[in-house]
C-alpha cells in the first residue's frame, strides 16, 4: 500500500494544541514508549504516532486507533530528553482525527475558531430564548405566553413547558446526538479497519468482542493502568460520565416523573441530586487542576477544554437554582431560571457532545473494540497456523 507524503502535515497539528509544538524536536528515542505503562504488543504509542507525524502520513494516522487507546497520564512527556511534549502531542491528534470523522466540518471550527464556536453556543441559546417567548407558535398554550394569573400565583409548569412538549423535544435532541455520534463513529471504524485490510475478520470476531464497547464506555478500565496518581483522575472520570448518564435518563426517559410542579417528594429526586452534587464537584476538580497546573494533562488547556467544564458546571448549576426555586413556589424566578438552564444545557448538547470535546466518550471505547477485534482475529489466524495435520499412516 502507497501513502502519500503530507509536509504541512506537522504545521497543521501544531494548529490543535496550546503547548507550541515542535514535533522536529523528537529525534525517536523511545523514552515516551518505554515509560508508558499501557504499552503492550502493538501499542507502541506515542513514539510511532510521533514518527507518523514527522514523515507527514496522514493516512497512516487516520488508520491507527492508538491516539485514543493513551489517557494522556503525561509520563512521556515528564520524562521526554528532548521537551517534545509527546503527550500534548497525542491530545493535539485526537483533536486533528475528530475533525477528520466529522463529515460536517464544525469539529475543525469549533477547534480552530473561537469565534465559531461561541458563535454556535449564542445561536442555539438564542434560538431556544426565542422559542419560550413567541406566542402560540405550537398552537397550544407554551412559554411566557401561557403564564395564567394563576401561574403568577404558584408555579405551574405544566403551563409553562407542558412535559408531552418538552418530552417530544427531548427525544428529537437524542436523535440528532444519535444519528451524528453515530456516523462519526462510523466514519472512524471505516477509517481504521482500511488500515487493518489485510486481517480478516468474521462476523463472529465483531460480535464476539461488542462487549467490549459496554466495558470501555462504562469503566474507561485500562485507565488504572497508568500511574497510580492518575486513578484519582479515572474515579472522577467515571463519576462524572454516570452523573451526565443519570441526568441525561432522568430527563429523556423519566421526564413525566422528574419534571414536578408540587413540593412532593418523589423517588427520581434522589437520581437528580446525586447527579447534580457529582457534575458540580467533578467540574470544580477539574477546573481547579487546570488553573494550578500540576498533572501534565492539565499543564495546557484549549478552550474546548474549557467549556466543556464551565457548560457542565452551569448546566447543573441552573438545575439545582431552579429546583429550589420551585420547591419554594417562586413563579417568576422557576419560569426564568427553566428558560436560562435550557439555553445552556441545549447548546452544550447540540454544538458540544457531537462535534467536540465529548466526543471522545465515543471513540475511545470504539477504539478499544477495534483493537480487540484485531487481535482476536489475529489470534485466530495464529491458532489455525499452527495447526498440523498429521497422515494417519504416521500416526502412533
Amino acid at each position: 500500500m502507497e501513502y502519500r507524503v503530507n509536509l504541512a502535515l506537522p504545521a497543521e497539528l501544531n494548529r490543535f494544541e496550546e503547548a507550541g509544538l515542535n514535533i522536529a524536536k523528537c529525534f525517536n528515542c523511545g523514552t515516551c514508549t518505554a515509560m508508558c505503562s499501557l504499552t503492550e504488543g502493538e501499542r507502541s504509542f506515542p513514539r510511532r504516532m510521533i514518527r507518523y507525524a514527522q514523515l507527514g502520513l496522514e493516512e497512516r494516522l487516520l488508520e491507527s486507533a492508538e491516539p485514543w487507546l493513551c489517557y494522556y497520564c503525561g509520563e512521556c512527556s515528564k520524562t521526554c530528553p528532548r521537551e517534545a511534549q509527546p503527550g500534548e502531542l497525542m491530545m493535539a491528534l485526537r483533536r486533528w482525527l475528530t475533525t477528520k470523522y466529522d463529515f460536517t466540518g464544525l469539529s475543525r471550527r469549533l477547534y480552530l475558531s473561537h469565534a465559531w464556536e461561541a458563535g454556535l453556543l449564542a445561536g442555539v441559546a438564542l434560538l431556544v430564548l426565542a422559542l419560550f417567548l413567541l406566542p402560540g407558535w405550537l398552537g397550544v398554550p407554551f412559554g411566557f405566553a401561557a403564564i395564567t394569573p394563576e401561574a403568577a400565583e404558584h408555579v405551574r409548569l405544566d403551563l409553562f413547558a407542558p412535559r408531552h412538549v418538552i418530552h417530544i423535544a427531548d427525544w428529537v435532541l437524542a436523535a440528532f446526538l444519535l444519528v451524528f455520534l453515530g456516523v462519526n463513529a462510523i466514519r472512524m471504524i471505516y477509517y481504521v479497519r482500511r488500515g487493518h485490510r489485510d486481517r480478516q475478520t468474521r462476523l463472529s470476531d465483531w460480535l464476539g468482542q461488542a462487549h467490549q464497547l459496554i466495558v470501555h464506555g462504562v469503566t474507561q478500565k485500562h485507565w488504572r493502568g497508568c500511574e497510580k496518581e492518575e486513578r484519582r483522575r479515572w474515579l472522577f472520570h467515571v463519576l462524572l460520565v454516570s452523573g451526565y448518564a443519570t441526568m441525561f435518563l432522568l430527563v429523556v426517559v423519566f421526564l413525566g416523573s422528574f419534571q414536578r410542579d408540587d413540593a412532593d417528594f418523589h423517588w427520581t429526586a434522589l437520581f437528580g441530586y446525586y447527579a447534580t452534587a457529582t457534575l458540580m464537584g467533578v467540574t470544580l476538580a477539574f477546573m481547579r487542576d487546570r488553573v494550578k497546573k500540576r498533572a501534565e494533562i492539565s499543564k495546557y488547556s484549549h478552550v474546548t477544554d474549557w467549556m466543556f467544564l464551565v457548560l457542565l458546571f452551569l448546566t447543573s448549576l441552573s438545575g439545582i437554582l431552579l429546583h429550589l426555586a420551585r420547591l419554594l413556589d417562586l413563579p417568576w424566578p422557576t419560569y426564568v431560571l427553566y428558560v436560562v438552564h435550557l439555553m445552556i444545557a441545549v447548546p452544550m448538547l447540540v454544538v458540544e457532545v457531537p462535534f467536540g470535546k465529548w466526543l471522545h466518550l465515543v471513540f475511545r471505547p470504539v477504539s478499544e473494540y477495534l483493537t480487540a477485534v484485531a487481535h482476536a482475529s489475529e489470534s485466530r489466524g495464529v491458532q489455525k497456523a499452527t495447526v498440523r495435520v498429521v497422515p494417519a499412516t504416521q500416526r502412533p
